[in-house]
């Protein structure tokens, strides 16, 4: 396998670690109730994904 030829540094090290950023959730507007949700996951406030019911919302939440 091979080797480094030489060490990083430590500060070179953190630098790397450093450089990743979080995302920011893409949210889109609920086509049923036009809640703000996001992508490719079913509404929280109305149950519906796709323009199809797919978790029952009653009154007992």
């Amino acid at each position: 396998m091979a080797q480094p030829k030489r060490r990083w540094s430590k500060a070179r090290t953190a630098l790397r670690r450093s450089t990743w950023k979080l995302e920011k959730q893409n949210l889109v507007e609920c086509k049923h109730c036009h809640e703000p949700v996001m992508q490719h996951r079913v509404c929280k406030n109305c149950g519906y994904y796709n323009g199809k019911e797919v978790i029952a919302q009653g009154d007992n939440k």
